[in-house]
């Protein structure tokens, strides 16, 4: 998984040489929400558990044949060529350390540390609403029966973070054609697991509008980028990566590809989302990638890869313009 290049008119921009401003993210986002008097989100930051971490070493995970159960090498898996990033594939070890799971702490560098009593087998994702299948998948039974494959994307984070990552799951729209939504649905709901027992965030944050939810329009889900991952690097998903089955929308800022899914709904109006919830001024339902419309509180036109430090351009749509444009039209 080396360097991957796309045609010409894909290529990235030649990196910048211009330092990197400060980096903010959304622990400083809950800190001014809390000063402002929204107890909803001053509760994230009063409790020590919510950045708190355990040592829990890597090699172990990765190495470990009980902790490998749970990530486990796919046999046969194919690449398919027609997705690919314009930039190397990021280093294993970094994407595994590194990513946000606010059902687990607000630390980056912490959400492996602290996932290893989250247990993702057995479980069930529902399908439900306006469909004319609705069901109640074991997530093996479904995964066995979709045409799973890898794909090659950028991740974009809203904090301006990256990262290139080989995601392997099945095209929304595989399911979508599955459970054949009626003429009444328009937007897709997505629910993500609740279990406080397991998940610190939650627990010692009660007061946010636990579970996480997510939503898209329909054509959007439908659209050929949008991807069901169950694993990512070859192996299954990892827990800190949202196993056994979470979303990804490249086009999009990452906070939108929802981990751990339990339930997508199909349903007529649009669905309320965690973090559009929170801080609707900032965070909006759509979020894609665009440089030129700044957070608030930073501009959006650069960004830095994890790993390497490595800072690019931000580009429009996160580079997939030609695939998804078309929809905001």
């Amino acid at each position: 998984m080396s360097s991957i290049i796309l045609p010409p008119k894909w290529r990235a921009p030649e990196r910048q040489i211009t330092p990197e401003s400060v980096y903010h993210n959304r622990r400083e986002f809950l800190k001014v929400l809390g000063a402002a008097g929204m107890g909803i989100a001053g509760a994230c930051y009063a409790s020590p558990a919510w950045s708190a971490t355990r040592l829990f070493d890597l090699d172990d995970f990765l190495e470990d044949p009980h902790l490998k159960t749970d990530f486990k090498k796919i046999d046969n898996l194919k690449r398919n060529a027609a997705y690919t990033a314009g930039r190397p594939v990021s280093e294993e070890e970094k994407a595994l350390t590194y990513n946000n799971f606010y059902e687990f702490t607000s630390a980056k560098d912490g959400v492996w540390k602290l996932v290893e009593q989250f247990k993702p087998r057995p479980w069930k994702l529902e399908i439900a609403g306006h469909v004319e299948h609705p069901a109640v998948y074991e997530i093996d039974d479904l995964i066995r029966a979709m045409p799973i494959e890898e794909r090659v994307y950028r991740h974009r984070c809203v904090e301006r973070w990256a990262m290139v990552v080989p995601w392997n799951g099945f095209p929304m729209k595989a399911l979508i054609d599955k459970v054949r939504p009626t003429h009444k649905a328009k937007y897709v709901r997505f629910v993500s697991f609740l279990d406080p027992e397991v998940a610190p965030g939650q627990k010692n944050n009660f007061q946010l509008p636990w579970p996480y939810t997510e939503g898209l329009t329909l054509a959007e889900a439908m659209n050929e980028l949008t991807f069901l991952s169950t694993g990512i690097y070859g192996h299954i998903q990892p827990a800190q990566h949202g196993a056994p089955i979470r979303l990804v929308t490249p086009w999009k800022y990452g906070y939108k590809s929802i981990k751990s899914i339990v339930k997508i709904e199909f349903v007529e109006t649009r669905p309320r989302t965690f973090w559009n919830t929170l801080a609707p001024h900032e965070y909006g339902f759509v979020s894609n990638v665009d440089p030129d419309v700044p957070h608030p509180r930073w501009s959006q036109k650069f960004e830095k890869m994890i790993g390497t430090g490595e800072v690019f351009p931000t580009q429009k749509f996160n580079g997939y313009g030609e695939w998804v444009s078309s929809l905001y039209t």
